[in-house]
């Protein structure tokens, strides 16, 4: 007789932990990852008309179950999910749990604050019994995240890599100095300028084209200077209205003014003889 085993239960993301105690590491990763997120949300709701994508930010993604759950899991900074939903049964999503979801994120972006060995390691779990998996091994090895970015302001630079044959290949830029994500119709890049009153070499996204994607507060800003602009065009309008209504008023005034000249001269100013 055979006895069934009972079916695995593995746990979801309400089970797991949703932070492993660490900081943010400075006062500009979170401004960064708030800059990356509201600029791309357009083009990503643009893409997913259903609203079936999900962005992470230093979120944990659980590649594989260990003890504690923390060791199991990497949490970039910042990611991006295509064609999953950004609630689960209604629920906010407290982590990512890819033995649930299996849909890989298709970037994830790591900001530096130390000196960037944490987000190059590639050490594998199976090389010793005590080892942790390193970040760039887990992204490449165990979750094949397609594009991987490592941000380091200090440098004012980005690398860029895109999955190749199971293989992290790292991107050249473009013409423009930045990474294309083609699949998305993005690109990835630094942009030297003020955000959140803090003036620094920002991780910025473009379009296809090299436009710059605005983020939300820059697109209110734009559309006030719209709206300011096309008050004022609108205000001139009305001054150049007026001032026709009172050049107008100024002539009438004066064929008034020259018809009772006429009629205290004795003359019928509609009965004056043609030149």
């Amino acid at each position: 007789m055979t006895i069934a085993k009972p079916p695995l239960s593995l746990p979801d993301h309400t089970q797991l932990p949703e932070s492993d105690g660490t900081f943010v590491k400075n006062f500009q990763e979170h401004p960064q990852s708030i800059l990356l997120t509201t600029s791309i949300r357009p083009t990503l709701n643009a893409l997913h008309p259903d609203g079936q994508y999900a962005i992470g930010q230093d979120c944990g993604i659980y590649w594989r179950l260990t003890d504690p759950p923390e060791r199991g899991a990497e949490a970039p900074d910042w990611f991006y999910v295509p064609n999953v939903s950004p609630l689960l049964d209604g629920q906010t999503r407290r982590s990512y749990v890819m033995w649930k979801e299996i849909i890989a994120p298709l970037i994830a972006i790591e900001f530096v604050s130390g000196d960037g060995t944490e987000e190059r390691d590639y050490t594998s779990p199976f090389s010793s019994e005590s080892a942790k998996a390193g970040k760039f091994w887990v992204y490449e090895q165990a979750i094949h995240i397609p594009f991987y970015a490592i941000y380091e302001v200090e440098k004012a630079s980005v690398e860029v890599y895109e999955l190749i044959a199971n293989r992290y290949q790292r991107c050249q830029p473009n013409e423009r100095g930045h990474f294309p994500i083609a699949s998305i119709g993005v690109e990835l890049g630094i942009w030297e300028g003020q955000y959140a009153n803090q003036t620094l070499p920002w991780l910025r996204w473009w379009d296809s084209e090299g436009n710059l994607l605005l983020s939300s507060d820059e697109r209110a800003d734009q559309e006030q200077q719209r709206a300011d602009q096309e008050q004022q065009r609108a205000d001139q309008e009305q001054q150049r209205a007026e001032l026709e209504r009172q050049r107008a008023e100024q002539e009438r005034q004066r064929v008034e003014q020259l018809e009772a000249f006429l009629r205290s001269q004795g003359f019928d100013p509609n009965q004056l003889p043609e030149s």
